[in-house]
């Protein structure tokens, strides 16, 4: 393979990394919640019931804005179902996942995990089943200082300082017809816009994420956004996109070159916002809340057959998936500028980077890529020219055989190189136009034997990140050396 050559320059910058693209999700569905962070019954239960191997585990991806409690769940959830003493709460047969929910895990033990982990809570509001009000009393349940019925019932709870929780969303995927309480975008708008209303009037400081159009495979894929956004107006911060992606066709160039469907995702709801804005001559800007994203295509049991905490959508992921994951975190690198908030869904057993076993617990290859780039996430991203080799997916279209993002921090430059090659090692060129590369602080490199590689409980470190010293440093440049199908996290000192 021909040499790659990444141009970079100092002055080129996008935007500013948001932290919070480094998010997670956790949805009552499967064995997330139950079996997952919290079991108490676990050898490895702390005195809350949380699971320490996992948070252990979780810790290292240093996750920040945390999305609860779906999902698909959160259209038919009442908050106040999952607050109060725990032999008070209602069992119920939820609807989403056809589950049963003892409502053990709510509110109160959400917010704990939150600052156990030092996540950033981040909340769904039901706009499928529940009301507006219903929403602007969870608001006040979480925000306010006792002296008014919901604060006062969150203090009664054993939490007499407000949450201070910034983060909601207004509803998941209302567009999808199998969502409880799915309508029209317009009927959508109003039911939305008189939510963040009320949340909004309780308190001024909250940020408010609408729900957009949830794949790009529906009719209503735009439109949908354009009459929500032109609905709520500057009521809305964020917009909402989804995402899920396979290797369906077992094509793997062609699964790997996702990244141009990803950026162009992006880019279009992005201009879904920007019309809106210049339409209502606002001087608001509506930003991307990538609130759901992952590889899932293998695993596709949804139905709980009206069972707890069944095993469902337990997906496992090998080499192949771990490099999408990196496109993913490349794509919203380089869309910085607009790209504040992502979250990937979910976090452990279901579509997640972990899986327990009894009291055993397995580090997906997914788990990888994620570490490896959030230790590297502070400064701002740079624009990146690819001058290198290319290949033509089946469906993706063109693409280099290296993908890539950049981050420049404070006498630092973080590089991120994906080699798609399934065969050829790359020699890649770290080429800072106004800057000198002086050397090499730490690297990290994932690769396997195959594309379909994956960890096991039983062989448990078939794919995993390795220290990585193939990166030479000479007048003011560097070269690096890819094997085939691997991911490289690197940063040089400037």
């Amino acid at each position: 393979m021909k040499d790659t050559t990444i141009h970079l320059h100092s002055a080129f910058q996008i935007g500013q990394v948001d932290p919070r693209i480094f998010g997670g999700f956790l949805e009552h569905l499967g064995r997330a919640v139950y079996e997952g962070v919290y079991d108490p019954k676990s050898a490895h239960a702390d005195e809350d019931g949380f699971r320490t191997d996992v948070l252990e585990a979780l810790a290292r991806l240093q996750m920040t804005a945390m999305r609860y409690p779906g999902g698909n769940f959160a259209s038919g959830y009442h908050w106040m179902d999952g607050v109060g003493p725990r032999e008070s709460r209602p069992t119920v047969r939820e609807l989403a996942w056809q589950s049963i929910e003892p409502n053990h895990f709510g509110t109160d033990e959400y917010i704990k995990l939150c600052r156990k982990m030092g996540w950033t809570p981040m909340l769904t509001v039901n706009l499928g089943t529940g009301t507006p009000e219903e929403a602007r009393n969870w608001v006040e349940y979480c925000n306010c200082p006792p002296g008014t019925r919901y604060a006062d019932m969150r203090a009664a709870n054993g939490s007499p300082e407000p949450y201070a929780v910034k983060l909601w969303c207004l509803g998941n995927e209302m567009d999808g017809p199998w969502q409880l309480g799915h309508v029209p975008a317009d009927q959508y708008a109003i039911r939305a816009q008189q939510a963040a209303k009320m949340m909004k009037d309780v308190d001024r400081s909250i940020e408010l994420v609408a729900c957009g159009s949830c794949t790009t495979g529906l009719p209503t894929y735009m439109e949908w956004d354009r009459v929500v956004l032109e609905y709520i107006g500057d009521l809305a911060d964020y917009v909402s996109l989804h995402r899920y992606v396979g290797n369906r066709e077992n094509d793997t160039p062609d699964y790997l070159a996702i990244t141009n469907s990803i950026d162009r995702q992006i880019e279009e709801m992005d201009a879904v916002c920007r019309f809106v804005q210049a339409r209502r001559r606002s001087n608001k800007r509506v930003y991307l809340c990538f609130d759901e994203w992952n590889v899932w295509y293998k695993n596709m049991q949804m139905d709980g057959e009206g069972k707890f905490a069944p095993h469902l959508i337990e997906e496992v992921y090998n080499l192949e998936d771990a490099l999408v994951v990196a496109g993913f975190l490349n794509s919203f690198i380089r869309h910085a500028d607009v790209v504040k908030i992502a979250n990937l869904a979910q976090i452990v057993n279901v579509i997640a980077p972990l899986l327990t076993r009894g009291d055993e617990l397995l580090i997906q290859s997914i788990f990888y890529p994620f570490e490896m780039y959030a230790k590297r996430r502070k400064g701002v991203a740079l624009r990146a020219v690819v001058d290198g080799p290319v290949y033509v997916g089946k469906t993706n279209g063109t693409v280099h055989y290296i993908d890539t993002s950049a981050i420049l921090g404070e006498g630092y430059l973080h590089i991120f190189l994906t080699n798609r090659s399934l065969d050829e090692a790359a020699t890649v060129h770290i080429a800072p136009a106004d800057c000198a590369i002086i050397g090499l602080e730490s690297a990290e490199l994932l690769t396997g034997p195959d594309p379909k590689a994956a960890n096991s409980f039983e062989q448990p470190n078939v794919v995993q990140a390795q220290p990585f010293a193939e990166a030479q440093c000479k007048n003011g440049r560097a070269t690096v050396q890819l094997p085939p199908l691997s991911v490289a996290a690197l940063t040089f000192k400037l």
